[in-house]
């Protein structure tokens, strides 16, 4: 952040209020008053008259595009060195009849990971997020994004998950940042329990993680991982990152992952027809996760632009959840939501911004080679 400025969306109460007093906003506002500005910006989406205080950062970016899908609402924000964001309100409907909103986020613009079936991981990584611009995304769709439901701008929310552009362990402490802020009661107000971060199986990033649940008031933060293969010789086809960490030392981090009592990791695994379909490949992945408490979720694939394989049968997936049921395996099937406008999972990512490569932190970039492709180099 600027040395005059501090970020409204980037910071907890706490961290806000010592950052402000440690700048000598004090002078002009009282402790009171700033942190009843706070609460206001995040609680309401508000401003006080004449806007927030010069020494306030607002990371808050004007809404650019909105794709609707059913009930399913894709946003794009555009940042201020002119990459985007893309975040996705996904509707969940539960057995009562009640209606909640999932919160799809983005850690980074673009993604190096490679993985083929991804259309993100088609762009490479142009850089990441920092804290501010990850919270930016609960705020737009808060106050922001039209609901079309309602007719108003703004939707209800729930549950985050880091499941949109980006591997949120490779910028796990901007991420942690993030959910400091998103947790919080005077800010995001999302309780821990409804939060998941998602990744392809970066160990150094799930061991970090995990002792940020170690933390008081963040135990009840969850994981995802992406599976997406029964052995190392399917994943490393469709996921580079397999090469530098295969499934053996994946599966350690995870037993080693400190979850609370009852909890399980979510497994994603992608069902890509003629790749990982397979009734032996089901009975497979059933064997290799019997160790680890955790839910098998089933994913059917949602092709990406110029994707070599389709849509797999609704047979074929309700087939592969029988099997893994039989077998002892807790298995749900992800419904799909979104595919038509890009909306769905693997789908994130704009097709025309390719051609600019870039990496590096949120303040700085530098020119890289692209990742990703089906043609893409090992990455560790």
């Amino acid at each position: 952040m600027g040395a005059d400025q501090v970020p409204i969306l980037g910071l907890p109460l706490a961290e806000f209020l010592a950052a402000a007093k440690a700048l000598g906003a004090f002078r002009s506002m009282s402790p009171p008053d700033c942190e009843r500005m706070y609460r206001w910006f995040h609680r309401t989406g508000g401003v006080p008259e004449g806007g927030l205080p010069a020494w306030v950062r607002d990371d808050r970016r004007p809404v650019k595009a909105v794709q609707v899908d059913g009930d399913t609402v894709k946003f794009t924000m555009e940042l201020a060195d002119g990459l985007e964001t893309e975040s996705v309100a996904i509707p969940m409907r539960h057995r009562d009849g009640s209606v909640t909103r999932t919160l799809c986020v983005s850690s980074q613009v673009g993604c190096a990971m490679g993985c083929r079936f991804c259309e993100t991981a088609q762009m490479g990584l142009m850089r990441s997020l920092s804290p501010a611009e990850i919270a930016a995304q609960l705020h737009a769709a808060r106050f922001a994004v039209g609901n079309p439901a309602t007719g108003k701008p703004g939707f209800e929310i729930k549950n985050i998950v880091f499941m949109g552009m980006g591997e949120p362990m490779d910028n796990i402490e901007s991420v942690l940042g993030a959910i400091r802020v998103l947790t919080d009661r005077n800010a995001g107000g999302i309780a821990p329990v409804h939060v998941t971060v998602s990744t392809v199986g970066r160990t150094d990033g799930i061991r970090r993680y995990g002792e940020f649940l170690l933390q008081p008031g963040f135990h009840r933060l969850n994981l995802a991982v992406s599976l997406n293969a029964p052995n190392d010789r399917i994943r490393s086809e469709i996921m580079p990152i397999n090469r530098a960490e295969p499934i053996e030392r994946l599966m350690e981090a995870l037993l080693a992952f400190p979850k609370r009592p009852n909890a399980a990791i979510c497994v994603e695994y992608v069902l890509i027809p003629g790749v990982n379909d397979a009734d032996e490949h089901c009975d497979e992945v059933c064997a290799l996760l019997k160790p680890l408490r955790c839910s098998l979720n089933v994913i059917p694939y949602n092709p990406r632009r110029s994707s070599p394989w389709p849509a797999p049968e609704e047979e074929s997936v309700q087939r592969f959840v029988r099997r893994a049921i039989e077998n002892g395996q807790f298995c749900k099937r992800r419904g799909t939501k979104g595919r038509s406008a890009m909306a769905a999972c693997g789908q994130l990512g704009n097709e025309r911004i390719r051609a600019r490569r870039f990496v590096g932190g949120a303040e700085e970039t530098v020119q890289i080679r692209v990742a990703g492709g089906p043609d893409a180099p090992e990455r560790a």
